[in-house]
């Protein structure tokens, strides 16, 4: 898939089907993480891939708007150490695992971490050191449905050149 044409066709799904994700594939969209962009060459994330059955429906519980990884097929939650740029690092490799996954047939759902009260609960469940930051979780699995498309604003309406 050309990378346009995977920006364009990624989307959010929430209601998944059974179906393992092989091994090839999970590890092809945390490679595209890691090749993430980063300030000062950092690299300061770490990817926690949860495949448990039992695992993913606990880390579901858990969130307040994510309560659809206990059907997911796998889970890879993002957690960058904490450094000046976390965030920003953070949300790159999240966004690159995303796209990588729309490219290999797999449908994802990015969930908030950061800042959510939940954090700390999901990172003590999974033995995560301290010193790092929960940025996202991003649930990976196969469509239950189609999705219908999302309506985007115009470009024209958003684009502002050489001042707003």
């Amino acid at each position: 898939m050309e990378t346009l044409q995977a920006i364009a066709a990624r989307h959010s799904t929430r209601a998944f089907r059974g179906g393992e994700i092989p091994e090839e594939v999970l590890m092809k969209i945390l490679d595209a993480g890691r090749r993430a962009p980063t300030a000062r060459n950092e690299q300061p994330w770490e990817f926690v891939l949860v495949t448990d059955r039992e695992k993913l429906r606990r880390i579901g519980g858990m969130t307040d708007h994510g309560g659809f990884i206990a059907e997911c097929s796998a889970c890879i939650l993002v957690y960058c150490r904490d450094t000046k740029y976390y965030l920003e690092d953070g949300c790159a490799a999240t966004e690159n695992m995303l796209l990588a996954a729309t490219d290999r047939g797999v449908e994802s759902c990015w969930v908030a971490g950061d800042k959510k009260p939940y954090c700390a609960a999901i990172s003590g469940y999974l033995g995560v050191p301290a010193g790092y930051r929960l940025v996202s979780l991003v649930a990976l699995g196969y469509e239950r449905e189609s999705a219908r498309p999302k309506v985007r604003r115009p470009l024209e309406k958003m684009v502002h050149r050489n001042g707003w």
